[in-house]
């Protein structure tokens, strides 16, 4: 293995997923759905767009690259179904999860045996494959421990033990410091966990969901802080660790709504995240005073002032003037840019073209250019 690139974090940056090229969507149904090509004619056309992902972010600037999530069909459920111990089951679909006027596919997950992190998950591989197309820093993103437990409805966990959440979660704890030396011995020295559920406990109905199922909405914001810091905290100091916060993303809608307030300390001073992705295109994610909670140091935040859901383009003096609110909370120097979320959580993805999903990634990176002097200043 050659040595691994390093250099996050980055003042430009985005958040995984890519829209992904017709050719994928077709040869992803002749094999999943009509049975009608081999695994390795998929894997074939996935390669190919994932070095036409990875010269498109190189080209606009980028000095870190992911595979766009192309060999997925979800952000999180891919990831996850790959972990000993927890399945996935079709459900019918008004069972799916509800977004803003639609719902998504109804995958569930269901814990049925004691959760690890296999030697050979796949997504090693995934991240390999990637390290040998770039010639910038890798990055792969994975969804956060969080998911395994707040996407998992209680009835669909059948470890008598998992019931007492506490045991459970030290062994979601234990699988993601697995996944965490498992991906550095891979050579990753830049991965991100997509821990979107903080946000989602801020939301006054998701708070009332899970007080509904008897669980504390702030008791889960502590813990899921302390089981993702259990997850990192031995990781060696090379390797940087990001993670995203967004309210839901399928086909350009959301799933939640509300600020960052009631976990912003979790997140900052009890996690143990480098790097943080964290929503701002809209309202919906409130004001930016939760990062006067950012600790003085080394943490960066960058803030998603350009969305992924819709076409416009923003303009370069407005994300400037946000910079200029957002620095009256935290030190400019501990800021760069993302946008809100990917740009296909799920293999349909958002209501943009390539075209629009190239102008916002170099929108980063001259946002990056003008603030800063540099994506890796």
């Amino acid at each position: 293995m050659t040595k691994p690139v390093t250099g996050a974090p980055y003042r430009a940056d985005h958040v995984g997923s890519l829209l992904r090229p017709d050719n994928v969507k077709a040869a992803r149904k002749a094999y999943y759905g009509d049975k009608s090509i081999s695994a390795q004619e998929l894997k074939g056309e996935e390669d190919k767009a994932i070095i036409d992902a990875v010269r498109m972010q190189e080209e606009v600037g980028l000095k870190c690259v992911t595979d766009g999530e192309i060999r997925r069909s979800f952000w999180h459920y891919d990831f996850m179904g790959m972990l000993t111990g927890l399945d996935l089951d079709e459900r019918p679909p008004e069972q799916g999860v509800q977004f803003a006027g639609v719902k998504l596919r109804a995958v569930s997950p269901t814990i049925t045996s004691k959760l690890d992190f296999p030697d050979d998950h796949p997504m090693l591989e995934h991240f390999k494959y990637l390290a040998t197309v770039t010639k910038v820093q890798p990055k792969i993103s994975i969804p956060g421990p969080s998911c395994c437990h707040f996407r998992t409805d209680p009835k669909d966990i059948t470890v008598p033990e998992y019931k007492d959440l506490d045991v459970l979660f030290a062994d979601l704890a234990s699988t993601y410091a697995k996944a965490v030396k498992a991906f550095y011995a891979a050579g990753c020295r830049y991965l991100q966990m997509d821990d979107i559920f903080f946000a989602y406990l801020c939301d006054p109905k998701h708070r009332e969901a899970k007080k509904a199922l008897g669980q504390d909405p702030d008791w889960l914001i502590d813990r899921y802080a302390w089981m993702m810091h259990e997850a990192i905290k031995d990781r060696p100091a090379d390797m940087k660790i990001g993670m995203h916060l967004c309210r839901g993303n399928f086909r350009s809608t959301h799933a939640a709504e509300g600020a960052y307030d009631l976990a912003a300390d979790a997140i900052f001073n009890k996690t143990g995240i480098d790097i943080y992705f964290m929503e701002y295109d809209t309202e919906r994610a409130g004001s930016l005073e939760p990062l006067r909670l950012l600790p003085k140091g080394d943490k960066r935040v960058l803030p998603g002032f350009i969305t992924t859901k819709t076409p416009q383009l923003e303009k370069l003096d407005d994300i400037k003037r946000k910079f200029e609110e957002a620095s009256r909370f935290c030190d400019i120097g501990q800021l760069g840019i993302a946008p809100q979320c990917g740009f296909a959580s799920t293999e349909e993805g958002n209501a943009l073209t390539f075209d629009d999903q190239r102008r916002k990634l170099e929108l980063v990176v001259q946002t990056a250019e003008a603030i800063w002097g540099g994506v890796d200043k």
